[in-house]
């Protein structure tokens, strides 16, 4: 599970019902930076593809800035929390605290900070347009050894899928779908000490 968020986190490529024009054009960095500081709580399905195929379905919540929930499924099921600037991953089948690690080693630091600026100098690695979508590879400047993501955007634009590659080479794809905007979630929902509380495995 570390290595999925190092490489991090969720997707599959995508399909949805939206029809793109034939020739359609990149969205610009500005517009989809803009975008993605749009947003605030974010809800969605997800389906995670891992680098050896593998593939799990759940429910992701984002709340911007800085926060994350990654449920797959319920009660004690496997679980990824981000916020306070960690990432914390439980394991259903482990009676250990989560493990733990800087959300900035993660390519998710990107699109979480609190104010996204694709236009900064080198954030983006590539930036093309491929069958109506957008696609834009980013990293953090300051440490491209963590890797990087691929953020895919429809053309309204929508956040469709990101796909997370690590540095040792591999890749994990978070298809998103049913998402949903607005709404208020308890920053509780996000914590990592309270949930291992409540899961028996309380940190050290």
């Amino acid at each position: 599970m570390k290595r999925f968020l190092t490489a991090l986190a969720p997707a599959a490529l995508i399909a949805l019902s939206t029809v793109a024009p034939a020739a359609a054009e990149k969205l610009s960095l500005s517009t989809l930076s803009n975008y993605l500081n749009s947003l605030g709580t974010v809800q969605a399905d997800f389906v995670q593809t891992n680098d050896d195929g593998s593939r799990s379905n759940g429910q992701v919540t984002i709340k911007r800035p800085g926060r994350m929930r990654l449920d797959y499924g319920s009660g004690n099921d496997a679980l990824v929390l981000v916020s306070g600037g960690q990432v914390g991953v439980f394991d259903p089948g482990s009676n250990e605290p989560p493990q733990r690690f800087p959300l900035s080693q993660t390519p998710l630091s990107v699109i979480l900070k609190r104010n996204v600026d694709l236009n900064a100098a080198k954030m983006v690695v590539s930036h093309r347009e491929e069958n109506g979508d957008t696609i834009v590879r980013a990293q953090d400047p300051d440490h491209p050894d963590y890797g990087y993501i691929d953020l895919i955007f429809s053309a309204t634009p929508v956040l469709k899928a990101w796909v997370i590659h690590d540095e040792a080479g591999g890749s994990t794809t978070v298809q998103l779908t049913k998402m949903s905007l607005g709404g208020s979630v308890s920053d509780r929902e996000f914590n990592i000490r309270s949930e291992a509380d409540r899961r028996g495995t309380p940190l050290d």
